[in-house]
């Protein structure tokens, strides 16, 4: 169990400590950066894609075939689904 004075920290300690607090931030764990005893900020890992979660799955390649699809067939089954739409 993470206690919450785990995740707090100061920003001296920040500073002096950053590619450590990089490489926690990245193994997905939070924390607030405090300055003269006032929280000023929080450092947390962000979506892959910068989406926040708001994607939702359409379809998984693996589901199709183990280790995925080949990009390069899914594209040209779209090229032909356009072509036959457009007919």
């Amino acid at each position: 169990m993470i206690k919450i004075k785990d995740k707090i920290i100061g920003l001296k300690e920040l500073r002096n400590n950053t590619d450590n607090y990089i490489s926690q931030v990245g193994k997905g764990k939070s924390f607030i950066v405090m300055r003269k005893s006032r929280p000023v900020f929080t450092i947390s890992p962000v979506d892959k894609w910068g989406d926040e979660g708001i994607w939702e799955t359409v379809i998984d390649f693996n589901e199709i075939k183990k280790g995925g699809v080949d990009a390069r067939l899914v594209l040209a089954s779209l090229k032909r689904l356009r072509e036959h739409s457009d007919e």
